[in-house]
């Protein structure tokens, strides 16, 4: 029996395959659309979990107790406060670091302090900037939860010749380009303009590629980037880190370029260390940068220990990049950090010296 001429058993087959051949295209489609809605289920996990990351969570102070094993590892201590180091899983491989602030009570500094970091800190998301992880607000308890830098402060690494030398005067130039674009991001990458007012190499932490990382915000303040300046009713940071603006405003209004010259002191810092000035002096700070502005104009060596050829040019650009952000008045500094970003990038070779910073004592 045959239909149009075609054997029955050919239209059986015909068919047949046809249905394989549609089954097997639907099955393949059905795994694709699987394991697309597989991979974009997995983009949304991996979304959220980034979110999450970075948005800082609130934790009891119950939580708290058990992130620091009750407060068992003290890694810091200051007039602020406390500083624990934790972790956040039964694991131990998430370690973060916990400041347990000065009791908080009523409109006291600390509760300031604590309310101004907060509200900076969960907004700012920069490789040179340390990373809020959570907080604490429990009754009169305040804590911030930071992620754990194994390397401790800038600090531990320019008090003396011998630190400076292990790690090499390439890597302090790149650190101290790191701490410039995350000064700069602050000031312009931001939805407001943040000025840190505390910039200072206790401030600054390494992680374990000595990337830095500008922590305590406890003393920022917000502008917008039009506000070219601040008001201030009283001073905020570290003496011999402060701008003379921040004192007295004879000198020139507070802005931006208070942030500029305390990089400026944090420079000179690393050139110098502590075998040149003393940290806790501030008429001292004030000398040893006086004393390196009359050896370059003078054509005379730093007399800094160096190693390897090109270090001397390294420790000479980072001298006179950071006597140009000291310069006494505002309006002698450099326009921007990203002005300063572009002179620490440079070789070198076509900065000068700039005028005396410290005319005003002669």
């Amino acid at each position: 029996i045959s239909c149009a001429g075609v054997p029955t058993k050919s239209i059986v087959v015909g068919l047949t395959i046809t249905g394989l051949f549609l089954l097997t295209a639907g099955f393949v489609a059905a795994c694709y659309a699987k394991k697309r809605k597989l991979h974009y289920d997995a983009k949304i996990e991996k979304f959220l979990e980034d979110y999450r990351a970075l948005k800082p969570s609130r934790y009891s102070y119950a939580d708290i107790k058990k992130i620091t094993n009750d407060f068992e590892d003290k890694v810091g201590q200051g007039s602020y406060g406390t500083v624990y180091k934790g972790t956040l899983s039964k694991s131990n491989d998430v370690h973060v670091a916990v400041k347990m602030l000065n009791s908080c009570v009523g409109n006291s500094n600390e509760g300031l302090d604590f309310v101004n970091e907060m509200g900076i800190m969960g907004k700012i998301h920069h490789v040179n900037i340390v990373r809020l992880v959570g907080y604490c607000a429990d009754g009169f308890r305040r804590a911030l939860i930071y992620e754990f830098l194994p390397n401790d402060s800038l600090e531990k690494y320019i008090l003396f010749d011998t630190e400076k030398l292990s790690i090499g005067w390439k890597k302090l130039e790149s650190i101290a380009l790191g701490i410039a674009k995350g000064i700069e991001y602050l000031h312009q990458g931001c939805e407001q303009c943040i000025l840190h007012f505390d910039i200072k190499p206790q401030n600054v932490l390494l992680d374990c590629n000595l990337v830095p990382k500008i922590s305590d915000f406890g003393m920022a303040k917000l502008c917008s980037k039009e506000q070219s300046v601040v008001s201030m009713t009283t001073a905020r940071g570290t003496l011999g880190y402060i701008a003379p603006e921040v004192f007295t405003r004879n000198f020139g209004s507070v802005s931006y370029k208070s942030d500029i010259y305390s990089f400026g002191m944090l420079l000179l810092g690393i050139v110098g260390g502590k075998e040149n000035h003393d940290h806790d002096d501030s008429s001292n700070q004030m000398y040893y940068p006086e004393w390196i502005y009359n050896q370059l104009e003078g054509g005379k060596e730093l007399r800094i220990q160096v190693i390897e050829d090109g270090d001397n040019v390294i420790v000479r650009k980072l001298a006179i990049v950071g006597l140009w952000c000291i310069q006494w008045y505002p309006t002698d500094r450099p326009a921007s950090m990203k002005v300063v970003i572009q002179m620490l990038e440079g070789d070198g070779s076509s900065l000068v010296v700039p005028p005396n910073p410290f005319a005003h004592n002669l």
